[in-house]
């Protein structure tokens, strides 16, 4: 991808997206689930129904998939080997939504997208279409999936059209915060796979725009004004991790960049981008959570956070910390990239979903 964009034959993302489309697979129903490909308004979902007759009402998840709000795709082998599985064994219905990504689509439409399925899908008229529970429903996803996810469990709170409360919100690996790329977490997992740091730098500033300045200013730390330096205590590392996690790290404090940056590309300051901005008062109005995190991955201290700053603000958490996995393990579920690690964090957020949801 980098050569392809060095050559100008094609943008960095859209050299990536191609592994999207190697993974892809077809809208194929079993003999437990029907799987359709459809629309919910004007943006397109797969949708997956249990075949056998509820006893009663069915619960229900909206999904919104990973991919660094560039990449990925509903019908891609693991998120559909996952939806079939759950709404299966939960007898659940799933929404997985295939928002409109960037470089193409800048912030906020994937947000805007992922808000307007999740809003119609809670009518009570669409609910009862699918014999669903509207005490039983939640939002998921991963990485930037359960970034999408938990700032729409957020700005629900604030549509007063909407009367359905969500009953979770599920979190996987998510990337919460765009202002400190310098997190003990980044640091020590500088170059591991399959998200190093410079990747996802790349994929937090193309989400907003592809002007490298701001992607240069990412990643060396310095995009966040001065006059916004007050939202850093939302990410003040120095007492939201725990000591193992901060090691021998110390915290210093912002370095703060160019104002007419932050101008120009206001989105990084947007809680509907970083979701760890909300105000405490936000916060404590919120759903149930469960939260993966994974030691070796950037994005493990985005979670982490967000899961003490939920827990202080009285939200019931579930944080299950996996020691020895990385970014993006739960996909790790097929051949040929099966691995035990992506069995077990799966059969534990199943497990969760069968008691929470």
């Amino acid at each position: 991808s980098e050569i392809a964009e060095m050559l100008g034959l094609m943008h960095y993302m859209e050299g990536m997206r191609l592994l999207t489309l190697i993974e892809a697979v077809t809208a194929t129903s079993s003999e437990n689930v029907t799987v359709t490909d459809t629309k919910f308004g004007n943006v397109a979902v797969r949708l997956y129904l249990p075949q056998r007759a509820p006893e009663g009402l069915r619960r229900a998840m909206v999904y919104f998939h990973g991919g660094g709000w560039c990449l990925g795709d509903a019908g891609m082998k693991g998120y559909d080997h996952m939806s079939q599985r759950i709404s299966n064994e939960l007898n659940a219905v799933i929404v997985s939504v295939n928002y409109r990504l960037a470089p193409q689509h800048r912030f906020p439409a994937a947000f805007e997208d992922v808000y307007s399925v999740t809003k119609f899908f809670l009518q009570s008229r669409v609910l009862s279409q699918y014999r669903v529970d509207p005490a039983r429903v939640c939002v998921a996803g991963d990485s930037a999936g359960g970034n999408l996810a938990a700032a729409v469990a957020q700005q629900l709170l604030e549509d007063p059209e909407v009367k359905t409360k969500l009953k979770a919100q599920i979190l996987l690996y998510p990337a919460l915060q765009a202002l400190d790329l310098n997190l003990p977490s980044y640091r020590d997992n500088y170059n591991k796979p399959i998200l190093p740091k410079s990747l996802m730098v790349r994929f937090w500033s193309e989400y907003f725009t592809s002007d490298p300045s701001l992607r240069e200013a990412m990643a060396s730390n310095r995009h966040v004004p001065a006059e916004s330096g007050h939202l850093f205590q939302f990410v003040n590392w120095s007492h939201l991790l725990p000591a193992e996690m901060r090691r021998a790290h110390v915290y210093t404090g912002p370095t703060y960049g160019s104002a007419a940056l932050a101008r120009r590309f206001p989105g990084f300051l947007d809680p509907r981008a970083s979701p760890l901005l909300a105000s405490e008062a936000q916060l404590r109005r919120l759903p149930p959570a469960y939260i993966l995190t994974c030691e070796h991955d950037v994005l493990r201290d985005d979670g982490v956070m967000y899961a003490r700053r939920l827990h202080a603000a009285g939200v019931r958490v579930t944080h299950d910390h996996a020691p020895d996995a990385f970014h993006g393990a739960m996909m790790f579920l097929l051949w040929p990239l099966d691995l035990a690690v992506g069995h077990r964090l799966l059969n534990r957020y199943v497990e969760w979903l069968n008691e929470n949801l």
